[in-house]
């Protein structure tokens, strides 16, 4: 399941999709947009910011921190004037939603 992106500024959501490219998941040694975590991200006209991104369990020990990280990274670029985060477990997270490169990475290909 690829991310739903809505946006009409792509040079700027290609820089919010890099930034959230730093952010990993503490116990798996891959970024959690190629994990397939984040399920939507929104920027409207006035470069406001919205992203919907789930977990691999509801009991992630990461739960506290990587949202927090994902939604402060994004907070900080240049040109963006507000960012949201909505955390969400439907549909839940299935190591299928994983990119190829992040597949190959963990050896599932």
């Amino acid at each position: 399941m690829a991310a739903i992106i809505v946006t009409k500024n792509t040079e700027l959501m290609q820089r919010v999709i890099d930034e959230i490219k730093t952010c990993f998941d503490p116990e798996i040694p891959v970024d959690v947009w190629e994990l397939g975590l984040i399920y939507e991200l929104h920027l409207d006209d006035d470069n406001n910011l919205k992203i919907v991104m789930t977990l691999t369990s509801p009991n992630c020990p990461a739960a506290e921190s990587l949202p927090a990280e994902v939604e402060n990274k994004c907070r900080l670029l240049a040109g963006i004037k507000s960012t949201e985060l909505k955390l969400t477990f439907e549909p839940p997270w299935e190591k299928e939603m994983m990119s190829e490169v992040a597949q190959l990475e963990l050896g599932f290909m």
